[in-house]
């Protein structure tokens, strides 16, 4: 059998109190799984960032997980963006997921912060003259729709990790030979780092659609076509999705691929089924404290 891999899986600030309790009973699910750490998102223009610090917080005091929040070059200047990255530090929090970040509501494009970081290997430099942080950063297989051509986006990825940053996250995907032409490409100009897949389990395919036009992603014809007419059958929907999610985890396992990380949308189920078909089981919290936050 392979090697059982380390897993993270990521969170976004709830609006709600009723979307808060899911949030926690969805934590509370997954936290024996023991992940390397788990993120919480941040809003385009920084309309979440106290949400997100206070979600971070509270994960780190309350379950001993490794809390890695979101930071972005959006809506703030470096001062701002330093000064909240050195809060979390002296929180004891040493995980962090920098990323440029999306335009705001109503931007035509991107467009740096006056004072801010220009962009994400700007933003791993930056954090690096705070603290010795352990900092992910983000890779697209499919080509960042802004980039003007792959080969571009291939060496900005370079400059984050060269910048700094420990390892890769990847945009959610289907299609895995894709995956693994481009961990081939990064291999092919240097990059040493981890490329971590980022696997999105679809809890509703519309939603899924609107995240994918979003973000670029490709949505094969075959995906369309197994969730066709499954729109009020939310029963046999999460058994096509966890299906999915399943083979392709066990075919990214199969070509040595040993770090997942899960796009949860604050929903365990999916998420923990994939887990438990990689081999992962719940730990107490006496048989091995791998996930736990430290000062290190």
């Amino acid at each position: 059998m392979a090697d059982i891999p380390q897993v993270s899986f990521e969170f976004f600030p709830p609006g709600t109190p009723a979307m808060e309790d899911t949030l926690w009973l969805s934590i509370q699910r997954l936290a024996p799984l023991r992940p390397r750490f788990v993120s919480v998102t941040y809003g385009a223009d920084g309309s979440t960032r106290d949400r997100t610090h206070r979600i971070v917080s509270r994960i780190a005091t309350e379950t001993g997980l490794r809390a890695a929040p979101h930071l972005t070059c959006v809506g703030a200047t470096r001062e701002e963006v330093l000064g909240i990255a050195q809060q979390y530090r002296d929180e004891g929090i040493s995980d962090i997921v920098a990323l440029r970040g999306d335009p705001p509501a109503g931007a035509e494009c991107y467009a740096p912060h006056p004072g801010g970081f220009e962009y994400g290997a700007d933003l791993v430099a930056g954090l690096r003259t705070v603290a010795d942080f352990d900092i992910s950063v983000a890779a697209y297989p499919e080509v960042h729709p802004e980039a003007p051509s792959a080969e571009f986006d291939l060496e900005n990825l370079k400059r984050k990790l060269d910048a700094g940053a420990s390892r890769a996250i990847t945009q959610f995907f289907f299609d895995v030979d894709n995956f693994l032409r481009f961990r081939d490409r990064c291999a092919g100009i240097g990059i040493t780092a981890s490329i971590v897949p980022g696997i999105l389990p679809i809890h509703k395919f519309p939603q899924f659609l609107r995240f994918a036009g979003a973000c670029g992603a490709q949505v094969p014809d075959w995906l369309h076509e197994r969730f066709a007419g499954l729109e009020d059958d939310d029963e046999t929907r999460r058994m096509i999705s966890a299906s999915i999610a399943i083979e392709m985890a066990e075919r990214l396992q199969a070509e040595g691929v040993s770090e997942f990380h899960f796009y949860t949308l604050n929903r365990a189920e999916l998420t923990f089924a994939i887990c438990h078909a990689l081999g992962l089981r719940p730990q107490s919290d006496t048989d091995g404290m791998q996930g736990t936050q430290t000062d290190g």
